[in-house]
């Protein structure tokens, strides 16, 4: 910088040291440590002050102190990427930032204070290593490892079974008197080696064994180039890896002082970039270095430089401690610094990464900032602070004028294709501060509506036209131009303005009208439409001039409502823009009317602002939304810029297509800039990755932690690694998203559980989906992702299924049949016994019944057997009284034959030899009696047995040794007849009675304790 005082002649340099608090514990140790920094500031002093140079301190105090806060030489591009800041609350982990990697699958990693962070586009998380220490390092070799470098400790992470990262220390492979060391600074990746730089040593990692090469002072960088290792140590010494030893790579005596590389990449075919803390940029090639030249002045010279990355082919992004990010070109040329001012968090790069879409991710002191440095949308802040609401714009006479809530600015543009690329800065038009509503050029001049009245914009200088109001827009009266009328709406009404002698007039407001006159257009018939927000839609018709005719449509005219109407000429049609829809006047009607051209594509959405570029497609704004309606293709195709969603201005929105390469949106903070052309072909093809699944029962459990194969890899589910689910985890909670950081708002996706939804979701920009209580099956959930192009991503799935519980399994379904089984033998075994046992009750029930009945019966029998029996007793009794009788016949037959005995007897002794023969015939008669006497005998033992069940005859079969007369004793003594009756009958004394007993008892074999009448009466029972 340079100042003149009093026509300064004499050179004088100061030097103004400043610090910047985000600097601290930000620089690598072999930086030296201090966070300050410095500018130049030249003074020329004439001689004859020299002397009295004290008066002018406070003078200078202030000049250096101004001087102290400027930012760095050079000019930016007006379009600044969007920049997004990710704060340590946001991903949740420590502050400084050292080294960012990205995988094949888009997935990004961080070496943290905290640990290893990753970040996928959604989700954020945290990999602390076991000792819990800062990860200053980070790579990914060639065997698809993450490999991490922090205090005391180095290693890999890398996907368990269920593909979640997990860390393996590598200190294991280290002798013990290699064990203790600082900080891991450097990672890199060597063929399939991978080397590690702490200060004191360089640790060689070849087929799971470690060689290490000791510094000789310090170890102060590692990086490599063009397939080169490349190392620097404490000896200010370049070196290269060759044949498993360090060899100088150029002469020390080349390398200037206090040289601390801090990266190095390919420049050119064979040449090496190298960035140093203090002293610039230098080339190597061919084993000799150059400072990288500068063709205005090293702008880096009193900066401290932490990293640098290439960013094209041409240009080179460059990370300082205090400025920002610089990108500059290989001419040396600065073509950009970001910074605070532009939207960083802090201005301390530590480390800079280019990701496979060619966004800059910054590692910050303290957070994540990304920078869509190839998107085609940027940021254009025409003020320092970056406070003023963008209005309006125009390009107009080779320069962009834009105006704000602030004022209106200007910038020359070149001849660039895309304006966002022009370098500049820009300026505010004099007299023009406060809110500047509208631009347009008529008549070849630039006219702006401002809050302090019209205006005419020239040699960079606001000329008043009117001061009366305050002016919204300008238009044309004439088809023809120049037109001599121009139509200007103003907050009070329509002012006419004369384009006379090169100049333009205002003559006042139409007589009659006095509305806002905010959204205005003038049809085919030179009728003059206004939409007011609150009341409607005027008609002026101007071909009575000065008379007017004036009508108010409403929604009694067709409109579906008097409020929040929006007017615009679009395809040469008067279109109003309301609540419902887009409506068009018809002249035939006088009324308006939904309009079927519009509808197709806004149906009834609210619109509320239309512009048709010249190219014929349409722009619109609906609610906080903006889009396009492109005509170019087969059809008529709606975009959306879903990067914009509601950022742009309510109620003043505004969208200036300038062409298919400059199209300006006004927004909440300045302006946005859209390279159309660019935009649409951003086609590439998106990725969606499942990130975690979760499993939820009694507790929750991670199934998957969203690595299929290596982190490098592209892999899918293997079918052995397709997970099984207990019955009592089956509600599971997907988490997935997609790695297109740099359209992250526009990303929809749509999941499908095949074996439970019938058909795909509608898209949503939801990133999680959970199901609960999932019913035993096989199952696959798949996911993919759409861009708001239309790009649709390849589908990724994860199969998994769920177990039957254990009461359904086929062995407990084998059981239950078993158990069925059992159960219906066991109820057809009960029910036989019940009916068993109902038989046997009811046969019981029949047999007690049958048992009554022939109790009944029985006692009916034994009624009739009593009777039977009485009657055989009376039979018996009958039959032996017969027996009896007959007996005591035959007792006195014995009396009588004694007698007749007796009788013969007498007369034999009376005749004495004398007889007569009448008598002895008598006495012959009477032996023939005794005869028949016999034969009574017999009918009586027969009469008997018949009465005594065959007595006789059974007692003579079982004792055959009994005489006739000793069976008649028994059947005597059967009778029951005394001894004394028996003798009568057996006409013997009782003594022989008794001794023909004693004799019987003898024969019949009876015990001295058996009674012989007993025997007889139970014999032969």
């Amino acid at each position: 910088m340079v100042i003149f005082i009093d026509r300064v002649i004499v050179p004088y340099q100061i030097r103004v040291f400043s610090a910047n608090r985000d600097a601290r514990a930000s620089l690598p140790p072999h930086s030296g440590g201090s966070t300050s920094s410095y500018r130049t500031i030249h003074l020329l002093v004439r001689p004859e002050t020299i002397g009295n140079l004290l008066p002018m301190r406070i003078a200078l105090i202030m000049l250096v102190s101004l001087a102290a806060f400027m930012p760095g030489s050079g000019q930016n591009t007006i379009g600044i990427p969007d920049i997004t800041n990710f704060s340590k609350d946001i991903y949740n982990a420590g502050t400084q930032n050292r080294g960012i990697v990205q995988d094949k699958n888009g997935i990004l990693y961080f070496a943290n204070y905290a640990g290893m962070v990753s970040y996928d586009g959604t989700y954020w998380k945290t990999y602390p290593l076991p000792n819990k220490t800062v990860v200053r390092s980070i790579a990914i070799a060639a065997d698809n490892r993450i490999y991490v470098g922090g205090q005391d400790e180095f290693g890999f992470f890398s996907p368990d079974k269920n593909g979640t990262l997990t860390f393996t220390s590598l200190k294991r492979l280290l002798s013990e008197k290699n064990y203790s060391f600082t900080d891991i600074w450097n990672i890199v990746p060597f063929g399939n080696d991978v080397f590690f730089r702490c200060r004191e040593k360089i640790f060689q990692l070849a087929n799971q064994s470690i060689t290490v090469y000791p510094a000789g002072s310090e170890w102060g960088f590692l990086g490599m180039s063009n397939n080169q290792l490349i190392a620097q140590d404490g000896k200010n010494r370049l070196l290269r890896f060759t044949d498993g030893m360090w060899a100088p790579f150029v002469r020390q005596s080349a390398l200037p002082a206090d040289f601390l590389v801090t990266c190095a990449f390919p420049f050119g075919q064979d040449s090496i970039f190298l960035s140093t803390v203090n002293t610039g940029f230098f080339i190597l090639s061919e084993n000799k270095i150059t400072p990288f030249h500068f063709p205005g002045g090293n702008p880096f010279l009193n900066e401290r430089i932490l990293t640098a990355i290439p960013v094209n082919k041409d240009w080179i992004a460059v990370g300082t401690n205090l400025d920002g990010c610089y990108i500059i070109n290989k001419k040396g040329e600065v073509i950009q610094n970001l910074s605070r001012k532009e939207g960083l968090q802090n201005n301390n790069i530590l480390c800079l990464f280019q990701d496979h879409k060619n966004n800059l991710w910054l590692g910050l002191d303290n957070g994540i900032d990304f920078i869509a440095y190839d998107d085609a949308i940027k940021h254009i802040y025409p003020e320092k602070l970056n406070e003023g609401l963008g209005y309006t714009a125009i390009v107009y006479d080779d320069q962009l004028f834009v105006g704000t809530s602030n004022g209106l600015y200007r910038v020359p543009v070149g001849d660039k294709k895309d304006l966002s690329y022009t370098m500049g800065e820009f300026k505010s038009v004099p007299d023009t501060k406060g809110s500047t509503w509208g631009l347009s050029e008529i008549n070849g001049s630039l006219l702006l509506g401002h809050h302090d009245g019209a205006f005419e914009i020239k040699n960079g200088n606001a000329i008043p036209i009117n001061r009366n109001a305050t002016y919204w827009t300008f238009l044309p009266f004439s088809n023809v131009l120049p037109s001599p009328v121009i139509v200007a709406g103003n907050d009070i009404g329509l002012d006419i303005l004369r384009y006379e002698n090169n100049r333009f007039v205002s003559k006042g407001n139409l007589p009659g009208f006095s509305e806002s006159s905010q959204f205005m257009a003038i049809d085919n018939n030179n009728s003059i439409w206004v939409a007011h927000p609150y009341r409607g839609v005027y008609k002026i018709d101007l071909n009575g001039f000065p008379k007017m005719k004036l009508r108010l449509y409403t929604d009694r005219n067709g409109l579906p409502s008097s409020m929040k109407n929006h007017l615009f000429k679009v395809k040469s049609h008067i279109v109003v823009a309301t609540e419902k829809g887009i409506y068009e006047y018809n002249e035939k009607k006088d009324a308006f009317e939904a309009s079927p051209y519009f509808k197709e594509f806004f149906g009834e959405r609210n619109i509320r602002f239309l512009k048709e570029d010249a190219d014929g497609n349409i722009w619109f704004i609906e609610e906080q939304n903006l889009g396009v309606v492109e005509f170019s293709g087969a059809k008529p195709q709606i975009i959306y810029f879903p990067e914009l969603d509601g950022k742009m201005v309510s109620d003043f929105e505004y969208i200036y297509p300038y062409d298919q390469y400059n199209i300006f949106v006004g927004a909440e903070k300045g302006f946005y800039h859209i390279n159309y052309e660019e935009y649409k072909k951003n086609s590439n093809q998106i990725q969606v990755r499942l990130r975690s699944v979760k499993v939820f029962g009694k507790s929750d459990s991670l199934l998957f932690g969203g690595y299929f194969g290596m982190v490098n890899e592209q892999a899918a589910q293997s079918a052995e690694s397709m997970p099984v689910i207990a019955s009592g985890w089956n509600s599971l909670h997907f988490e997935y998203s997609s790695p297109a950081y740099e359209s992250q708002n526009s990303i929809e996706y749509s999941y499908l559980l095949s074996g439970f939804d019938k058909d795909w979701s509608a898209w949503s920009k939801k990133t999680e989906k959970e199901y609960t209580n999932l019913p035993a099956g096989y199952y696959s959930f798949e996911i993919k992702a759409k861009s708001n192009l239309g790009n649709e991503s390849t589908i990724e799935s994860f199969s998994f299924s769920v177990r039957e519980p254990w009461y359904l399994t086929s062995w407990t379904k084998a059981a239950y049949v078993l158990l069925i089984l059992g159960l219906v033998f066991v109820l057809y075994k009960s029910q036989q016994k019940m009916l068993l046992k109902q038989r046997r009750r009811y046969e019981e029930e029949q047999k007690r019944l049958q048992y009554l009945h022939q109790l009944e019966l029985e006692k009916s029998e034994k009624e009739i057997v009593k009777l039977r029996n009485e009657k055989l007793i009376a039979e018996i009794e009958h039959k032996n009284t017969e027996l009896a009788s007959a007996a005591m016949h035959l007792v006195q037959k014995g009396e009588l034959l004694s007698n007749i005995r007796e009788e013969l007897g007498h007369l034999t002794k009376s005749l004495n030899g004398h007889g007569s023969p009448e008598e002895f015939k008598k006495m012959q008669r009477i032996l023939s009696e005794e005869n028949r006497i016999d034969k009574d005998w017999e009918q009586f033992a027969s009469h008997f047995d018949m009465v005594h069940s065959d007595f006789l005859r059974i007692l003579k079969l079982q004792f055959q040794s009994l005489s006739a007369h000793e069976l008649k004793l028994c059947a005597y003594l059967r009778m029951n007849l005394s001894s004394k009756e028996i003798a009568q009958l057996e006409n013997i004394s009782v003594r022989g009675v008794e001794i023909s007993r004693y004799r019987l008892r003898k024969k019949l074999k009876l015990q001295t304790e058996t009674n012989l009448f007993d025997f007889l009466m139970q014999f032969p029972s």
